[in-house]
């Protein structure tokens, strides 16, 4: 609820001290605990009357059918939980005999048969699944329909003339003499 640790304690501790003051610190202490006591009883009658609502509403017996669905048996989990116990026990370095090695490859067929068997009564409760049509192949792509302005021939292109030579550059002017008068 509230992540409150030893040296927080002690920090709270303190300043009540100086705060509170010695002389009714005892007294603080004593009303600080009747209060959390009151919260406490509030919260207790509080959980027990949701209690008695879920039970005579019906829930409880919701959550109990609920909860048998999704058990871990009925999933399957528990045996997949045996499995991995078995794998992390499992040490490859012992060589089993063949008696027992015998012995342990019974134990699994005869579970994965009892497996089956319950598969096979889930499988007949279960309704038959829903066949879908086959698809249906692919349709060849249409090519795009010429628009008018797209159905007009286009004027052949205009013969290129060869580019001209860029004309010589004009030589720079001289800048004119300053007359001195």
């Amino acid at each position: 609820m509230l992540d409150i640790g030893g040296t927080e304690i002690l920090v709270i501790a303190i300043v009540a001290l100086v705060v509170v003051g010695p002389k009714d610190l005892p007294r603080m202490f004593h009303t600080l605990g009747r209060f959390t006591g009151k919260l406490r009883g509030m919260a207790r009658d509080f959980q027990s009357a949701m209690n008695d609502a879920a039970r005579e509403s019906g829930l409880d017996s919701v959550r109990q059918d609920i909860g048998d669905v999704v058990s871990k048996k009925n999933l399957g989990l528990d045996a997949l939980e045996t499995a991995a116990s078995r794998f992390e026990q499992w040490d490859p370095t012992k060589a089993r005999s063949p008696a027992a090695a015998a012995a342990a490859a019974a134990a699994t067929a005869s579970e994965i048969a009892a497996d089956e068997d319950m598969a096979d009564s889930l499988a007949e409760a279960a309704p038959a699944p829903v066949q879908a049509p086959a698809p249906k192949p692919p349709a060849k792509p249409r090519k795009p329909r010429a628009t008018p302005t797209e159905a007009k021939p286009a004027a052949p292109p205009a013969a290129k003339k060869p580019a001209a030579k860029p004309a010589a550059k004009p030589a720079a002017k001289k800048p004119a003499k300053k007359s001195e008068s």
